[in-house]
């Protein structure tokens, strides 16, 4: 943003700013997604390409393709958990990263896909007991229910932002946004809904000629490969796209929660040096260098 503009914001004035901010810093914010997601497409390709290989069991209508590991079930095993670690610290690094960059951005500062990575890197343990205290959480809500699942993913909403831009631990994080939300569930809702529409519209409009082809090309070993490429390459680039705008949404209304409860656009004018700004007033310590 070229000029600051603090003061409380509408919700349409809240989804607006979050796809105006994208739209001007697409490579920035694409980039961050992006460059960790390539651990994933490598590991994704890898297994389609050499770790499995289409099995056709049965002959005519009744043939059914099944993927069969290369190296056995041991192989399987261990390429299943190294995904799994690679994939969380993908989701951590692009949600900090994000985050991060549009803290930067909202208060007037520039910054870059290498700072804004390395920042979420330095903060990583944080960021995995943050994501996961908040997925606890709202997996019991859905146990009761399911409708208090989705009311605690609302009110737990901005709890990586308040993580990062004032340094506080997993159990902080949660409490903060808890009460930072309080009274804003609807608007955290909508924003979420929004992100899903999106999601789920654009998933539908690529991924279902992928399924078609898959399906098509089920008793052709080579070209059910190829299709199975393209699908993992479908899944990396939708996810590069659209995950940014959940996370710039959810960093500004952060950001408007703390100006309408906390007068930050007043704290942040009588210090605007300072990056990390405490709930009460004063400056503390910078995080963001």
């Amino acid at each position: 943003m070229n000029s600051l503009d603090l003061r409380p914001l509408s919700l349409g004035e809240v989804l607006d700013r979050t796809f105006s901010l994208y739209r001007r810093h697409f490579l920035l914010f694409t980039g961050i997604a992006a460059i960790p997601h390539l651990l994933t497409l490598a590991l994704g390709l890898l297994q389609v390409l050499y770790l499995q290989h289409p099995v056709v069991i049965g002959q005519g209508q009744k043939a059914r393709t099944v993927m069969a590991s290369a190296h056995g079930a041991a192989a399987s095993i261990i390429v299943g958990l190294v995904t799994l670690v690679v994939i969380l610290i993908v989701y951590l690094l692009s949600q900090g990263g994000t985050v991060v960059a549009v803290s930067e951005l909202y208060l007037g500062r520039q910054t870059s896909i290498g700072a804004s990575l390395r920042r979420a890197w330095g903060d990583i343990v944080s960021l995995f007991g943050v994501i996961a205290l908040n997925g606890l959480a709202t997996f019991a809500g859905l146990l009761l229910l399911v409708i208090p699942g989705f009311y605690f993913a609302c009110r737990l909403l901005v709890c990586v932002p308040a993580a990062l831009i004032e340094g506080r631990g997993p159990q902080e994080s949660l409490s903060r946004s808890w009460n930072l939300t309080r009274g804003y569930a609807g608007r955290a809702f909508i924003v979420y809904g929004l992100y899903f529409v999106l999601v789920f519209g654009i998933g539908a409009l690529i991924g279902g000629p992928i399924s078609f082809a898959i399906n098509s090309f089920r008793n052709d070993p080579s070209m059910l490969r190829v299709w199975m490429s393209v699908q993992q390459i479908a899944s990396v680039l939708m996810t590069t796209v659209l995950t940014p705008l959940l996370l710039i949404g959810t960093s500004l209304f952060y950001f408007d929660l703390r100006v309408r409860k906390e007068a930050f656009d007043l704290q942040f004018m009588m210090d605007p040096t300072s990056e990390r700004i405490a709930p009460g007033g004063g400056p503390v310590l910078s995080i963001l260098s």
